[in-house]
């Protein structure tokens, strides 16, 4: 499977698949919990929430872009981005979770209000990458679906995960990290695999953190 095997509509129904497992398995978290370590090295289960709250919050200034014609770039710098995960470290738990919260029925509002000729608008990623509106869900997908594994909870894993999801993701790094032979196994360890997350694949090489 391409990238381009995936379609927006399905992108979309993956992004809000993904927020509802994010937002359930957050929903239970108290002060410690949110201090405590994540899956993904040096960050707490805070700080990745927070990364989670801002990014909808900078993907709906795509939207906006898409919408209005406007330049809107995701992050005004760096810097930006750095102090939205500053920021959510500070909150309390409910706080935080009312932004992530927050954040993403706005985004998830501001999909739904784009029309078929806004869709096919480009806006530019925090990366640099020219792409459609219509790229937009996949974006959000990504992030929500691989980091509510990486809060490491116990309630959601790579196996919980969407099974057309998994073979885009699979399909996209595959192709980013320019590799020809995957392992065998079941999918959704060698989506964790090539993601750089913990798999049980035996004898897999050892691969870098994506995203």
């Amino acid at each position: 499977m391409t990238d381009t095997a995936r379609t927006p509509a399905e992108a979309h129904a993956w992004a809000r698949t993904g927020t509802q497992l994010l937002l359930d398995a957050v929903a239970g978290l108290d002060e410690a919990a949110f201090r405590a370590p994540s899956l993904l090295p040096g960050w707490t289960r805070g700080q990745l929430v927070a990364h989670l709250a801002a990014n909808a919050d900078a993907l709906c200034n795509l939207v906006h872009w898409a919408a209005t014609g406007e330049r809107t770039p995701m992050y005004a710098s760096p810097e930006e981005r750095a102090a939205g995960i500053a920021r959510g470290t500070a909150m309390q738990a409910g706080e935080l979770r009312s932004w992530l919260t927050g954040s993403a029925e706005k985004l998830a509002d501001g999909l739904d209000r784009l029309t078929e000729e806004q869709w096919r608008h480009e806006v530019v990623t925090a990366q640099g990458r020219t792409v459609p509106a219509t790229e937009l869900p996949w974006m959000r997908a990504r992030e929500v679906c691989v980091h509510a594994v990486d809060l490491g909870t116990g309630t959601v894993t790579f196996a919980d995960l969407p099974k057309g999801f998994l073979t885009a993701l699979v399909a996209e790094i595959r192709a980013r990290r320019d590799l020809t032979v995957l392992p065998d196994g079941p999918l959704p360890e060698v989506a964790a695999w090539l993601a750089g997350r913990p798999h049980s694949l035996a004898d897999a090489p050892l691969l870098g953190p994506w995203l």
